[in-house]
């Protein structure tokens, strides 16, 4: 049975475990090296590998780190390159649309829409029929998916909100601009959830949520009428 359990998500930092049972994978290498560690119960050795979905700080942070402990890391050859780590023994490039395996998973990633060179966001399936989509910073997805049983979607802001801030002096109009291009609203969540196949999904995560544009309980209940399943909110 998976089982996600973030360690962080949200501007600061971005990390999850995620576990089928048999292969432990980490998502992100985003905060402290010793929040990781702490976070995976001090047994680094139990992580088959990590995956990176791009260069920011808020997502690699601790990526050397990580492989010093033995862990290899999964990556485009553009996040690699930004984080001259190419050439890595442990840093592995992937690239879109071509599928690796990894203990128990099968994992394939897929370009996403970010300002950065080679970002990716992945699908992973297992071998008891789980299949996870990971899509975090992004401004949309152009693809669709089908037999999925966890989400885990970036509901960055609401642009509503955003709107109200920018109006009010509390976001500058330049931030508000780049995040319209750079990461997914509320809005163009539900618009991505309503248009997968939502039959066998169990349950979905709302991850990297604005500490000033999002609203923690609103986005839950919008996501839980659209999708009629179980929805989890990342901590902060």
């Amino acid at each position: 049975m998976l089982t996600i359990k973030p360690l962080a998500s949200s501007s600061a930092g971005n990390a999850y475990l995620i576990d089928d049972g048999h292969t432990k994978l980490l998502l992100e290498a985003g905060i402290r090296f010793k929040d990781i560690q702490r976070g995976v119960g001090f047994r680094m050795s139990d992580i088959a590998g990590c995956l990176l979905t791009h260069e920011h700080g808020d997502h690699s942070r601790s990526v050397r780190d990580v492989m010093k402990a033995g862990v290899d890391v999964y990556a485009s050859y553009g996040t690699w390159d930004a984080l001259r780590l190419d050439g890595h023994h442990r840093a592995h490039p992937v690239q879109s649309h071509q599928s690796f395996a990894l203990g128990t998973w099968t994992i394939m990633p897929f370009d996403v829409q970010h300002d950065v060179s080679e970002p990716l966001g992945y699908l992973l399936a297992n071998r008891t029929g789980e299949k996870l989509v990971f899509l975090t910073d992004t401004f949309y997805c152009k693809y669709r998916f089908e037999g999925l049983t966890h989400i885990m979607l970036e509901t960055n802001y609401s642009k509503g909100i955003l709107d109200a801030n920018v109006a009010s002096g509390r976001v500058p109009s330049v931030l508000a601009r780049r995040l319209l291009r750079s990461h997914m609203s509320l809005e163009t969540a539900l618009e991505f959830l309503k248009a997968n196949d939502l039959r066998g999904v169990q349950e979905v995560w709302l991850i990297h949520l604005s500490d000033s544009n999002s609203d923690e309980a609103m986005f839950k209940r919008r996501v839980q009428e659209v999708t009629g399943v179980q929805v989890r909110v990342a901590g902060r």
